[in-house]
């Protein structure tokens, strides 16, 4: 869990070289088809599946049995040697080696990714396999891997164009998976299993080095890697509302940032893709520094073979962050001194993101097509300032100070602030003693409806339905137990100490005539408010969002994909 939400480059931007799953973004329902309560509707999911031939769907037949069933997506070490050993008639495996020498010039990648699916094909036709395993174990001084992902997709989609997919399963080998997401990018480009194999073995050097506090045995360990990662899985599923993990097999519910068309058309055919950027050859480049880092030409420090990352975390020498010591150190200054020229040089630090290639706004600029108009032609800065609006934070997330001051500052000039979703304090509808107001003129309405009143909703100037939040979406909001204070639960009407979980869904909700149901019963509860809808940016919500105009909403909302957030899986924040 983490917070604050994203603040690193798109894969596409970054100066430090990227893993190939990081180009890829994860879609989600959003209203219509509204995302899965995994929890409350455990009942109806399932992470069981099969790998094998796929034989005449409108026949039924003793070789319709010839499938290994797999309780988990995720499989162990011991449970891959197993699979590999199979060799029957309608069950055999066969393992192909996904490789390319370090030697060999640039363009070696896409030489090794078309030689990959010729000896997929000739697996299938000349040795009756069922099962292939793309295994980049070997690697070493002299051997790089193929991307998995590129692998995975590729050998899917050579095979679907030349009709053999329904023969065989693809299980992936793989050190390079180690997040929830990169094991729902194999699963979601084709394969039916995958065995994280590095992941699997750090987590038991972790046990025998005493870096875990229980004293659980290997297999222990190991078994609840493999939950976790399944749990996970489960999870990512359940954002587009899709229940089973063979409904996701294959289904490529992805969008691709930042990589160029023809390796889209040729690899991961039909995945959405509205940014074009690296092709192959840059690819392998980064691939490339990769290896060369794990395995230097000459030695080392001990503390400096490996690159320091900081994808989650700032880290010195790492991943750039657009909040780090520098614009925090000056944000901090200026708020305690007063200084309006420390101010101004943390504005510029963030104003100047383009500099950084942190984010697609920044490398945009305005185009003058006509002469400047004198100034006092412009509206004045205090009529401006009242069309501005905070983002929503809930009391929880933040401190009670912090909400408070945001919504006493925002009523002096006359602009907005968002409530969030949990709930506020019925004290501060009324304006202090000093003149002050502590009243939020935007109340949010979530899923887990936190403090949601007849007077929490009279008291307010504009309701907000919470769809979607941009650094989660497709979840619900989350207070670990731990923020959950005596205040905070007594606000959100619930019990101290207890974590809170909004569902993803908006359990009275499931289409756009549910949503318009509640925009009715909203207006009904406070006829001078505005009624906001909020959805999160991806590909198709101009769609959703003209539905939601026709729902009879007063203001559509659309957030980014950076958003910040109290608490949200990191997971969610970069995928």
């Amino acid at each position: 869990i983490g917070s604050m939400g994203n603040d690193t480059p798109i894969a596409v931007l970054s100066n430090k070289p990227q893993l190939l799953f990081h180009y890829f973004k994860q879609l989600f329902a959003q209203v219509t088809n509204p995302p899965l309560d995994a929890i409350r509707e455990e009942l109806v999911t399932s992470l069981e599946s099969t790998i094998g031939t796929e034989q005449d769907l409108f026949k039924e037949t003793p070789e319709h049995c010839r499938q290994l069933r797999l309780d988990f997506p995720v499989v162990s070490n011991k449970e891959l040697t197993k699979i590999k050993a199979l060799d029957q008639p309608g069950l055999k495996a066969v393992t192909l080696r996904t490789l390319f020498a370090a030697s060999e010039a640039i363009g070696a990648l896409e030489q090794a990714v078309e030689a990959l699916c010729r000896k997929a094909t000739q697996a299938i036709r000349d040795q009756d396999a069922t099962i292939l395993i793309l295994s980049d174990r070997g690697v070493n001084d002299q051997m790089i891997h193929i991307p998995s992902l590129l692998a995975t997709a590729a050998v899917h989609h050579h095979l679907i164009r030349t009709g053999l997919r329904t023969r065989v399963g693809i299980v992936v080998e793989s050190g390079e998976p180690r997040e929830v997401m990169h094991c729902c990018l194999l699963s979601g480009y084709g394969a039916g299993a995958v065995n994280p194999y590095l992941v699997l073995e750090t987590a038991e050097w972790m046990r025998i080095d005493g870096f875990m506090e229980t004293n659980d045995d290997a297999e222990k360990v190991e078994r609840n890697v493999i939950k976790a990662l399944g749990k996970g899985i489960l999870k990512t599923m359940s954002k587009m509302g899709i229940s089973t993990i063979q409904s996701y097999r294959g289904a490529q519910i992805f969008e691709a940032i930042g990589i160029r068309q023809d390796v889209i058309d040729r690899y991961f055919t039909r995945t959405p893709s509205r940014i074009e950027g690296v092709g192959l050859k840059e690819i392998e480049r980064e691939y490339r520094t990769h290896h060369h880092r794990g395995f230097p030409e000459r030695h080392v420090a001990p503390d400096r073979t490996l690159d320091v990352g900081g994808y989650y975390q700032w880290r010195r020498e790492g991943e750039y962050h657009m909040f780090n010591p520098e614009t925090i150190a000056l944000l901090q200054m200026a708020s305690r001194t007063g200084d309006f020229n420390k101010f101004r040089e943390y504005t510029e630090l963030i104003d100047n993101q383009e500099k950084d290639l942190a984010t697609l706004r920044g490398l945009m600029g305005f185009k003058q097509v006509q002469d400047s108009i004198p100034i006092g032609e412009v509206e004045p800065a205090e009529e401006i300032v009242k069309r501005f609006a905070t983002g929503a934070m809930s009391y929880g997330s933040i401190s009670r100070e912090a909400h408070e001051t945001l919504a006493i500052a925002m009523n002096r000039i006359g602009g907005k602030s968002n409530s969030g979703e949990g709930g506020e304090d019925p004290d501060r509808y009324y304006p202090d003693e000093n003149g002050d107001w502590r009243n939020s003129a935007i109340k949010q309405v979530a899923s887990g409806r936190f403090g949601v009143t007849s007077n929490y909703l009279v008291n307010a100037t504009d309701l907000q339905i919470k769809m979607a939040q941009g650094a989660k979406p497709g979840e619900g909001g989350q207070l670990p137990g731990h923020k959950v204070f005596e205040h905070i639960a007594k606000v959100r009407k619930s019990t101290p100490g207890v974590g809170l979980i909004s569902p993803p869904p908006h359990h009275d909700i499931y289409s756009i005539e549910d949503l318009a149901q509640l925009i009715h019963d909203l207006k009904n509860a406070n006829n001078q408010a505005r009624i906001h809808v909020k959805l999160v940016a991806e590909v198709g919500v101009g769609t959703v969002a003209a539905g939601v105009s026709k729902g009879k909403a007063d203001v559509v909302l659309i957030s980014g994909y950076d958003g910040g957030t109290g608490a949200s899986p990191e997971s969610s924040m970069k995928h």
